[in-house]
């Protein structure tokens, strides 16, 4: 039987603490149901035995302590909420137990933005992660040693996983399942929660809202060019000369400031325009093309999908608003 701990920390979602240990239970129950013993033991463990989360709304008591789990197979780490920094700090006492799991043996799963509490643990340095796409940019920030992935659901290296944003950790629970158990019981499960069992990428549901949280004026001002010109073709060189910096120092400090080459920059701003119309106009897909600055269909189909994960037809039909 393979022992799943899941966390409860300070000031986390309650729905991350419950779904993995309604989802292991019910595989539990699948099982037993096929004429098979349950595989999973799932009890969840704190650093005290009551956590109140929501305000005080809602009240989690842990199965055992810290101290009470010598060792265990698979630790889970539930998303946190509110501020990052801050609900890091509250859990700095569960660091050193989820470090010396891993040391024995243990597998490592952090659901949405319980990355960041993975990736304090260093655990994360030079090794792959997938988090929540509206908090990419401020992991980044907190933990530049970690390659942190766009647009990815699930990320697997070297027994430590990690998922992208709020319901996406259910793809890793299944990833979970298919691998501890098989295929088929990861199938049946998808079928029993709802959940498409094989969707790989968050790109489509991801805002682009420019990253402008630092301090370079420059960049902060070629920015918010990009972003008012948006039917227009920019070149680099122009970008340069408006903001009066050299060619190769404007490109340098660009990709410095916003983790993105300019042309990179332009097209996501281009893009998301792009998304936005969709969502909220008639215009057919050639009207919304010109309109942010692309006049070649291919390019523009072929970005379009690079970005969002989707087509221009499929993201229209998926998230136009209906009258």
């Amino acid at each position: 039987m393979k022992s799943i701990s899941i966390l409860v920390p300070e000031s986390c979602v309650l729905q991350a603490i419950a779904d993995p240990q309604y989802c292991f239970s019910a595989v539990n129950q699948f099982m037993q149901m096929s004429g098979k013993d349950p595989l999973f033991d799932v009890k969840l463990v704190g650093k005290s035995p009551e956590v109140k989360l929501s305000g005080g709304s809602y009240s989690v008591h842990a199965d055992f302590l810290l101290d009470d789990v010598v060792q265990t197979d698979l630790v889970i780490i539930p998303a946190l909420f509110g501020n990052m920094q801050s609900a890091v700090e509250l859990n700095r006492e569960l660091i050193p137990w989820i470090i010396k799991q891993h040391k024995q043996g243990a597998e490592i799963a952090s659901l949405c933005v319980g990355a960041f509490l993975l990736a304090d643990t260093g655990l994360l340095d030079g090794k792959k992660c997938s988090t929540h796409w509206g908090f990419i940019q401020e992991f980044r920030q907190m933990y530049p040693e970690v390659e942190v992935q766009d647009g990815s659901i699930v990320t697997e290296e070297n027994g430590i996983y990690s998922s992208g944003g709020a319901t996406s950790y259910w793809n890793l629970l299944l990833h979970l399942v298919e691998k501890y158990v098989d295929r088929e019981t990861a199938i049946l499960t998808s079928k029993y929660f709802a959940i498409d069992i094989d969707r790989s990428n968050q790109s489509a549901f991801a805002l682009f809202n420019g990253q402008k949280d630092h301090k370079d004026e420059a960049i902060i001002k070629a920015q918010r060019f990009i972003e008012q010109n948006i039917e227009d073709k920019l070149s680099i060189d122009f970008l340069a000369d408006y903001v009066a910096i050299g060619r190769r120092s404007f490109e340098r400090r660009f990709k410095t400031a916003t983790n993105n080459s300019v042309l990179e920059y332009i097209q996501r701003v281009k893009i998301e325009s792009a998304k936005r119309s969709f969502e909220n106009s008639l215009k057919n897909i050639n009207e919304v093309m010109l309109d942010v600055g692309y006049s070649d269909t291919k390019a523009f189909r072929t970005t379009f999908k690079k970005i969002t994960g989707l087509t221009p037809l499929e993201y229209r039909n998926k998230y136009r608003k209906m009258a």
